[in-house]
């Protein structure tokens, strides 16, 4: 749901919102006029509340400070939005026209082809036409979900491809089925789930997650660029870059399901396959990024495809001479404890964990022991953790997201609180070792606010520590429009 929709519907038909730069959004009906948020917006606020709702066509124009006009439908409503920009201030009007005509459900029909002229490309699946699609209005998923349209996330947000047809279950399965190997079409159907990468040479890859669902067979496609984005393109400080250089040790990039820990892994494994010579084991499901042979001998193996799991393919590798070992998700308790013990015996292990912050990744390893183990644990991971970078991802000002980091260096005070068991004491560190290059995460959102990239709102929303981050925000005299973040 975009920002904006909270104010868009409570509109009625001949009704307008008036958006201005440094003044209150407000309504307009009949000649009168109200405020409806008491917060002044600026004019980057508003380009971000527009680019939601904008059609890719005429997002640039928004950004670019273009006149703009266009038809955005908010549940059983039509709205007429226009958009100009008078020197430095911009206006916005959203206006009620009526209700969208009302379109049957269509279960079990649309076999209509999904690829047009623009798209189709002749021999290759059809399903390619969405791909190319996807790529085109620069998404980061793209959704099929059986008697529904495809739909695709952009800059954070699903959107439906109007231009295509409802897809029935059995057109889906057919589509889907095209594509699949062998062996994932033979684990859907034992198990009614399967990831698999995908890849149309020149346009991307794409990492595959089917499924089933109340309504039959379902997909989910992440894209993930064929050209590797470089750690001096996502501005990674020395001193993250500094961990590339350990000769042993545990280092994880952590954060929520689809926060960009796969590109800043990559970006560290090709930061080091460009600058030693050394021997790297990646163990992945799927593969994602492909690094190619620089300066590393790189031998990437996909779990399920070349070995049975993480686990396994961890033990594996010891025998296989690495110096770097990268466990794509360190997902089980038997993982861990292989890669712990790896980062203690001479190896340079990187890894991913499903967390929000340093301090709670922390936890979330040593919990996951048994108690009578955990003060062992506790002792090993002191001395084998290195560096926890902890992100998330948040909506851009005028279009695309970026990452916000929480970045935990293990020095000799963090390993003596990791062995007394005293973690909730982390970010205290973290907060007086800036000089280190350490960062909290509301301090990363809190620049990312102050340099204007992204919204107060987007990452109030982000903060895990809400009433912190608020303190930082009036610090700074910047107010928050709290309507607009749902709180």
């Amino acid at each position: 749901m975009a920002h904006i929709d909270k104010l868009i519907e409570r509109l009625l038909p001949g009704q307008e919102l008036l958006l201005e730069t440094k003044k209150e959004p407000f309504l307009k009906n009949n000649g009168s006029s109200r405020v409806m948020v008491n917060q002044q917006l600026s004019s980057q606020q508003i380009i971000m509340l527009i680019t939601d709702i904008a059609p890719a066509e005429k997002k640039d124009d928004v950004r670019n400070g273009k006149q703009a006009a266009f038809e955005y439908v908010l549940g059983d409503r039509t709205h007429t939005v226009l958009y100009t920009c008078q020197g430095e201030v911009i206006k916005c009007a959203v206006a009620a026209v009526g209700a969208v005509p009302a379109v049957s459900p269509a279960p079990t029909v649309s076999l209509a082809p999904i690829v047009t002229a623009k798209t189709a490309v002749p021999g290759e699946p059809e399903i390619n036409a969405l791909f190319r699609a996807m790529v085109d209005r620069g998404a980061s998923d793209l959704h099929l979900t059986s008697n529904h349209r495809p739909m695709i996330r952009d800059s954070g947000d699903m959107i439906d491809l109007q231009d295509q047809p409802v897809i029935a279950p059995d057109r889906l399965k057919k589509l889907l089925h095209e594509i699949m190997p062998n062996h994932n079409s033979a684990q859907f159907e034992a198990m009614h789930d399967t990831d698999f990468p995908y890849e149309i040479p020149g346009l991307a890859r794409f990492r595959a997650n089917v499924f089933s669902d109340r309504f039959g067979m379902g997909a989910v496609f992440r894209q993930i660029p064929i050209e590797i984005v470089t750690a001096e393109k996502l501005g990674l400080s020395k001193a993250v870059l500094d961990l590339c250089y350990l000769s042993k040790g545990l280092v994880l990039v952590t954060g929520p399901t689809g926060s960009g820990k796969s590109t800043t892994l990559c970006a560290l494994i090709d930061f080091i396959n460009r600058n030693r010579n050394l021997h790297i084991i990646t163990i992945e499901d799927p593969i994602e990024f492909v690094h190619q042979k620089k300066k590393c001998l790189i031998n990437q193996r996909e779990v399920h495809v070349h070995t049975k799991s993480f686990s396994n393919a961890l033990r594996a590798a010891l025998r296989e001479d690495p110096d770097i070992i990268l466990v794509g998700e360190m997902r089980d308790l038997e993982t861990i404890s292989i890669a712990i013990e790896t980062a203690e015996t001479g190896h340079l292990v990187f890894g991913t964990l499903h967390t929000t912050t340093a301090a709670s990744t922390v936890d979330r390893i040593i919990d996951q022991f048994a108690a009578d183990r955990q003060a062992q644990i506790r002792t090993m991971l002191a001395s084998s953790l290195k560096g926890v970078i902890a992100q998330t991802l948040c909506k851009k000002v005028g279009g695309g997201r970026m990452a916000a980091q929480e970045i935990l260096f293990v020095t000799n005070a963090v390993s003596n609180l990791i062995r007394e068991g005293k973690i909730f004491q982390i970010p205290s560190i973290i907060q007086t070792s800036k000089a280190q290059g350490m960062v909290l995460l509301n301090d990363a959102l809190f620049k990312l606010v102050v340099e204007s990239k992204v919204a107060p709102e987007e990452a109030y929303i982000k903060a895990i520590d809400k009433a912190g981050f608020l303190s930082l925000l009036k610090s700074r005299g910047i107010n928050l429009n709290m309507a607009l973040t749902g709180e």
